[in-house]
């Protein structure tokens, strides 16, 4: 599935910028077409071979530029659910790779020369989203300690209070990605997403954009989704056990009950960059702009600022020493 322009035949692309379909040839705004095909290892534009994996659902033709959506990947048991289109398009994301990188006088210029970032690409992870309603009945002893000094005496003042707490929370779209190569922790990290902003998927938000479906079931994710409700849990409990010195728990249960699961297309930008043996792996929240990865140093960058900074002192020594002369 690819689509294209009415007005002049060329690949129309969803824009960030604009929030719909954008023709870069023409600059046309949603004069969109679709061209669908059953085929998965060729272009439909060009008839290039494909290079595809078990899980691609929308990548991009090496031989002539155009993003290919396969109708069998987004479709039936892999419809997904939910989507949140990117807000921020390509520019912006290298932009705000630049700007990150400049902040580190030891980065290498080449991680943010213009050749290099140019690599930097979009791609819609695939997401489990899970609704939970939960219930925290939560008892402990709580000690609160105050000390003073009075005239050549000190007191100290003991009070025990019963803490109870039953709280009820809901979850309302817990996200866990559902892909093999994006690493865990990394797509944790890149939350909160605002998913006020999701909405019902249709296949030209991910034309311009590569996609995969998801890896794995809701149910071999679900312990994942436990595990984050879990954290949030105890710390709005937490949030409520202050002003105690110490506290001492004597019993707790958490509850929770699945009430329902969305397979969702989340955004994210991802930059490699090779150095001294090494990839770095960079990633832009497609949304929010938020900006997680390694940056790589600079060991001959380290060495040079290291001669300036000592040639400057021994001149700023030398100036000193004969100001002292003169006086």
């Amino acid at each position: 599935m690819i689509f294209k322009c009415n007005n002049c035949g060329g690949i129309m692309v969803y824009s960030p910028e604009k929030e719909a379909m954008y023709c870069e040839h023409c600059g046309s705004v949603d004069s969109q077409s679709v061209v669908t095909s059953e085929n998965m290892t060729s272009c439909v534009n060009c008839g290039a071979p494909m290079e595809i994996t078990d899980y691609t659902s929308a990548t991009k033709c090496h031989h002539c530029g155009c993003y290919t959506i396969f109708e069998e990947r987004v479709s039936g048991q892999y419809t997904p659910h939910l989507v949140l289109p990117f807000k921020i398009g390509k520019e912006k994301a290298k932009e705000i790779i630049k700007e990150h990188a400049k902040k580190n006088i030891f980065v290498p210029y080449s991680f943010y020369s213009d050749a290099y970032v140019d690599t930097v690409s979009g791609m819609y992870v695939p997401f489990w989203m899970y609704d939970y309603d939960a219930n925290y009945d939560y008892h402990a002893s709580g000690k609160k300690i105050r000390t003073w000094v009075s005239g050549n005496k000190e007191y100290t003042e003991t009070k025990i209070y019963s803490i109870d707490r039953n709280m009820d929370i809901d979850f309302d779209k817990l996200p866990v990605d559902a892909s093999i190569k994006m690493k865990d922790d990394v797509m944790d990290l890149m939350e909160p997403y605002d998913y006020s902003a999701l909405t019902t998927f249709a296949p030209l938000y991910m034309s311009g954009f590569d996609g995969e479906v998801y890896n794995f079931t809701p149910d071999q994710l679900e312990l994942r989704a436990r595990e984050k409700a879990t954290r949030y849990s105890e710390k709005l409990m937490n949030d409520t056990l202050v002003g105690y010195t110490s506290i001492n728990t004597t019993s707790k249960n958490l509850n929770l009950q699945p009430s329902g699961t969305n397979y969702s297309l989340l955004p994210v930008w991802q930059y490699n960059y090779s150095y001294n043996g090494k990839i770095y792996e960079f990633y832009v929240n497609g949304q929010t702009g938020k900006i997680v990865g390694e940056l790589p140093t600079s060991g001959k960058l380290k060495l040079l600022y290291f001669l300036v900074a000592c040639g400057l002192f021994s001149v700023a020594s030398y100036l000193l020493w004969m100001l002292l002369e003169v006086l």
